[in-house]
């Protein structure tokens, strides 16, 4: 004989579960007079035949035709209303869920109006808060027939909802403001999230009580990703891949062949690009090398400027040339990849010895 439950509760404290089911598996054999125990910060949702039939708060519970009245129609006045019938119980946890973290899994490209490409990839993170507020809807719309449900199973929704919601505020805002404004509009933009979010969440059952953002910035490798994600064309993306080698050569500690290596990696690279070098400033796009074709020789303005430099040079001269600093020409040349003669304290390097550098790269 199936045993018949006379108290039904669920005492253990719900910290990362939403929802637990009771039974976990079949069904609860009740009547009309059994007792359901509801804690503090839990309601009690109750099921039959797949039909909610009622929600019950906090405290002790008799089940009675007059708290659950679509019993009435169930049990009829067999055996003077002690007739045992099964349901479920569903013991859904009310407290906030607080400190639920959330981050950009890859950037969000927004416009960057009047800097530099236009265009700027972010990365953010911070945390949120949610509270089930119609249990009877969360049961339905989300849980079905599990036996638990805890926060790591609805997380991931929540934070695609989240982020949805955070690329849409960011490409308003955007439409009139640039990055280095929304770094300062933290609050503001926490605010309109959670105002966007809040009707996703109410349709599950949920509330969301707080969403922060705690950090919002650029993206370290902007350059490189809107490569891959088609943002940008081969040239812009290689006088960009031409800066950073600059950059990376300048503040190499080391010197040497690396601050080298860096150099010749800026000029190949300039070399190939519109603006990159002086010597092509005058070229339009169609008279620069098409990819996979070999490089044509030297272009006449470029041969010009050449030959407009004097015999001796010094390191600055040759830095402004070159378009990096003192201290990387300084380096190649302890190297012995450029060669100088020293003077006194002095450095001069010859013209000839200049074009040579440049041809080995």
């Amino acid at each position: 004989m199936a045993r018949i439950f006379d108290v039904v509760e669920y005492p253990r404290e719900m910290v990362d579960e939403i929802v637990h089911r009771f039974p976990e598996t079949g069904v609860a054999d009740l009547r009309i007079g059994s007792q359901v125990i509801v804690r503090e910060s839990q309601a009690a949702v109750f099921f039959r035949d797949g039909h909610a039939l009622d929600v019950l708060g906090p405290g002790r519970h008799t089940i009675t035709t007059a708290n659950i009245p679509i019993l009435t129609g169930l049990l009829g006045k067999l055996f003077g209303d002690r007739t045992p019938f099964t349901a479920e119980v569903y013991y859904v946890s009310m407290r906030e869920f607080a400190d639920r973290k959330w981050g950009t899994p890859q950037p969000i490209i927004v416009r960057n109006t009047g800097v530099g490409l236009g265009v700027a990839l972010l990365q953010g993170f911070g945390s949120y808060s949610f509270q089930v507020s119609d249990p009877q809807q969360f049961v339905t719309q989300v849980v079905g027939q599990l036996h638990a449900y805890r926060t790591q199973d609805i997380e991931n929704r929540l934070r695609t909802m989240l982020l949805s919601k955070l690329q849409d505020v960011l490409g308003e805002t955007t439409a009139n403001k640039n990055v280095l404004d929304l770094i300062g509009l933290t609050d503001e933009l926490s605010a309109a999230v959670r105002a966007k979010a809040q009707d996703d969440f109410l349709a599950l059952g949920l509330t969301l009580k707080t969403f922060y953002i705690g950090n919002l910035k650029p993206s370290d490798k902007s350059a490189a990703e809107l490569r891959d994600m088609g943002m940008l064309d081969m040239q812009t993306y290689m006088q960009l891949q031409a800066a950073d080698a600059m950059r990376d050569a300048a503040q190499n500690p080391s010197g040497g062949a690396g601050l080298t290596a860096g150099i010749g990696a800026g000029m190949g690279v300039g070399q190939i690009l519109a603006g990159s070098l002086a010597g092509f400033q005058g070229q339009t796009p169609a008279q620069q090398p098409a990819q996979g074709q070999a490089p044509q020789s030297t272009p006449p303005a470029e041969q010009q400027q050449r030959s407009s430099l004097p015999e001796l040079l010094t390191p600055e001269n040759v830095a402004q040339y070159l378009n990096v600093t003192e201290e990387d020409v300084m380096s190649a040349i302890n190297a012995g990849d450029l060669k100088a003669r020293k003077i006194g304290s002095a450095y001069r390097i010859s013209r000839e010895a200049l074009e040579e550098f440049l041809r080995s790269f």
